[in-house]
């Protein structure tokens, strides 16, 4: 590589190109199609339309990816950034699934319509860059992974099904009766320790690939103790085209455009954050013109996933965890990454073989990579000064406190109204609220430019 050239843009070469997206799509794989998993049940569509939501999901998570990381005219942040349906429109997608007068074009409409609206405010919330200081990036990446390590963990143990029933009119996840077993521990276990031998004995290429090595090795191990499943493979087509508006011409409800439109501001916030902790990981810069780019490509891929039967999209965090872990930043490796999930979406047979991967597999890896995301975090605080300033204290104290709400105690805020549950549920969006707010309260908002100073010299104090 070229000393001058960013490693953000090194071009490597296809095998390892290859290799490096592969361990992001299955990283991200479980994430990426549950949504449609969860939205496909809620409307009591056949196994075959599933299937096709499904297909349409990963299709279009390749292509927006491929977006962000490689970017056009104002679009895209370029730099190493997997999209995946965002989680936090499920609920409001479920609500629309169980009301008799909706159905799924009622759906695609507000998420075209919530994409158009993200386009458009995203050069606003990109100016938000002056609240958040290392005191509150610090703070948000922190929590951001400490969030994400119960997904891991839940994994680790064999996950839940996606796939539940209506009860009472509420879509309700069945349990896994294998939840916990010593099998399931016992090869995330071998994944976890496999990925540290490997980062600590081994060199070159292989140390870049350690996630992926260590989930072979478990998949391999599960394999031969009879825990793979490949159901379905047989009946799954060779190829299947994505045709645009498979259901129908969109149609608009107000009440559901709102809803979604609120999603989407709750994904620029969520954004927002997951885009500097990478811009920390990677050593890169990130303005607000940069950040404007990021999230118009939120709003264009809604758009787009409205159109081709998909859902809203936003970056998957969990790949800026692997980031950190591999060490390799080239944005070139997401938009490889991008192209193998647009394969698998044209392709089902391909997406059934990675779908075969059981989540307790990806769990020994998921503990790593989100343990990461929370490392970044606190890298970055550990340059905040605490000494001379002590109200810094409080800010990460009180935020921590309100981010980890949604996660120790899911039922806290069951008695508010239903149209803030969207906001309340989401731990990241509580720490980034309250962090942003009592750095203004302690600290003032202070300047663009010493905003971008500070976050400099936390960026250049990180061993990138």
């Amino acid at each position: 590589m070229n000393s001058s050239t960013d490693p953000v843009d090194e071009r490597l070469p296809v095998g390892k190109l290859a290799a490096l997206g592969l361990q992001h799509v299955l990283v991200m794989y479980a994430g990426a199609i549950a949504v449609p998993l969860i939205i496909g049940g809620a409307l009591n569509l056949a196994k075959s339309d599933i299937a096709f939501l499904i297909s349409a999901d990963l299709f279009c998570c390749g292509l927006v990816t491929l977006i962000q990381c490689l970017g056009f005219w104002k679009f895209g942040i370029k730099m190493p950034v997997m999209m995946g349906v965002t989680f936090a429109a499920v609920g409001p997608m479920v609500a629309m699934a169980g009301n008799p007068q909706l159905t799924i074009v009622h759906i695609y409409g507000a998420v075209i319509v919530s994409g158009i609206f993200c386009v458009l405010a995203a050069p606003y919330m990109s100016r938000l860059m002056r609240f958040f200081p290392p005191v509150v990036t610090g703070t948000v990446i922190s929590v951001i992974g400490i969030s994400l390590m119960g997904v891991g963990i839940n994994w680790a143990a064999g996950g839940q099904p996606v796939i539940g029933q209506l009860v009472d009119g509420v879509f309700v996840k069945m349990p896994n009766p294998d939840y916990g077993s010593p099998t399931s521990l016992g090869i995330a276990l071998i994944v976890l320790v496999s990925i540290l031998l490997i980062t600590k004995y081994v060199k070159g290429f292989i140390a870049n690939i350690s996630v992926l090595t260590g989930m072979v090795i478990g998949f391999v191990i599960a394999m031969a103790m009879g825990k793979i499943s490949f159901y379905g493979l047989g009946d799954a087509e060779w190829f299947a085209f994505i045709r645009p508006f498979h259901y129908g011409w969109p149609k608009f409800d107000i009440g559901s455009i709102i809803s979604m439109c609120l999603v989407m501001i709750v994904t620029m916030i969520e954004s927002t954050g997951m885009f500097i902790a990478l811009g920390e990981i990677v050593g890169k810069k990130v303005d607000d013109k940069t950040l404007a780019r990021g999230l118009r490509v939120d709003g264009l891929g809604s758009v787009i996933g409205g159109i081709f039967n998909t859902f809203p999209y936003t970056s998957f965090s969990q790949n800026i965890g692997l980031v950190g872990v591999t060490g390799v930043r080239s944005r070139f490796v997401c938009a490889a990454a991008g192209v193998i999930l647009m394969l698998f979406g044209l392709f089902p047979k391909m997406a059934h073989v990675a779908a075969s991967i059981p989540q307790f597999v990806l769990g020994g890896a998921g503990i790593v990579m989100f343990g990461m995301v929370a490392a970044t975090g606190i890298k970055i605080l550990s340059g905040v000064d605490f000494q001379r300033n002590r109200n810094n204290l409080f800010i990460v104290a009180v935020s921590f406190g309100a981010g980890m709400i949604p996660i120790v105690a899911p039922s806290f805020f069951d008695k508010m109204p239903v149209f803030l549950s969207t906001i309340l549920h989401s731990g990241i969006l509580l720490a980034s609220s309250m962090a942003v707010l009592l750095n203004l309260f302690f600290n003032g908002k202070g300047s663009s430019e010493d905003s971008r100073a500070h976050a400099m010299a936390a960026a250049q104090s990180s061993d990138h």
